[in-house]
């Protein structure tokens, strides 16, 4: 189902767990299915989870996004924050313990992005296990987020700026699917199990 984008809706008609129908309510987000990921966030780099001192020794180096996208198939998902609930007891798991089924579907790498630091993030994947199944990098000032339109302000549980909850298809740097959660909290569309059926 390439070229496709779900998003969660409140209407009544069922498919594959996501509510679909004729008044459906989109999220606005500034990147679609077509978009060249790369394009939509020009000059922005991301940071590779890793220790302190990991960063010391690479001069606090980036990654600029064609080396993570280019000529490549990656499944990318991008959560409101290391070490809160939804995050940590559901969204990495599912896509760390499907880690095979991406690997048989060819994909190149499984990304897991959030508004943090590099440091905290690596961390967080020690602690869950993850790091060597899933790529995690911080988008630390939130610039990769806001240039695709994804981010949400989290000020109200203390969090501030941070990102949707969501997930995407991208290949050779353009996105062919793409999901965002109509709320943060939820976790409908965005798991692996959703953007394994739509490879």
């Amino acid at each position: 189902m390439a070229s496709t984008i779900l998003k969660r809706t409140s209407c009544s008609s069922a498919f594959g767990g996501l509510r679909i129908g004729a008044a459906v309510r989109y999220l606005v987000t500034k990147v679609d299915a077509g978009t060249d990921i790369v394009a939509a966030a020009p000059n922005v780099s991301l940071q590779k989870a890793r220790s302190w001192d990991e960063g010391v020794s690479s001069n606090f180096a980036t990654t600029p996004l064609k080396d993570i996208f280019k000529d490549k198939k990656v499944v990318i998902f991008g959560l409101p924050g290391a070490y809160t609930g939804v995050c940590s007891q559901q969204h990495v798991p599912s896509y760390k313990n499907n880690i095979d089924k991406f690997k048989a579907e060819k994909i190149d790498s499984v990304i897991c992005v959030a508004v943090n630091d590099p440091y905290v993030l690596n961390a967080w994947a020690e602690k869950l296990e993850a790091k060597d199944a899933i790529e995690f990098y911080g988008d630390f000032d939130g610039s990769f987020h806001k240039s695709l339109g994804l981010e949400k302000d989290l000020s109200a549980a203390l969090l501030g700026p941070r990102s949707q909850r969501w997930s995407a298809l991208v290949v050779d740097g353009r996105v062919k699917v793409l999901n965002v959660e109509e709320n943060p909290s939820e976790f409908k569309v965005s798991g692996a199990e959703v953007i394994l059926e739509q490879i």
